[in-house]
């Protein structure tokens, strides 16, 4: 009875540790589907109209690739060019989460 018990625990501990890990992993995806998708595109390449209006480059692009995690973490809060800042609208969590997500596209 004691075996089922503990199987059950360590069952429900997995599950949780896992919904947790999860979530953690798609806040940045939700962020920048809601703020960013719509000037840099679903998969980082932004749409060629968009592109050459607001000189949006793709995540592939070298110059895009060069830049560090604190770059463009400071270019979206203060904002950068024609793409507005976030300061005050996203919480530096989500900015950061919605930058490393950015940053996957460039693999």
């Amino acid at each position: 009875m004691s075996k089922t018990i503990r199987m059950q625990s360590a069952l429900a501990a997995v599950i949780l540790l896992s919904g947790v890990v999860g979530f953690a992993q798609t806040s940045g995806e939700a962020t920048y589907k809601a703020k960013c998708q719509s000037c840099h595109g679903a998969q980082g390449v932004p749409n060629p109209g968009i592109a050459k209006a607001m000189g949006v480059k793709p995540a592939s692009d070298p110059s895009v690739k060069s830049l560090s995690e604190p770059q463009m973490i400071t270019d979206t809060t203060n904002g950068k060019g024609k793409m507005p800042a976030f300061k005050g609208k996203l919480s530096d969590a989500e900015i950061k989460a919605s930058v490393d997500y950015f940053r996957t596209f460039a693999k």
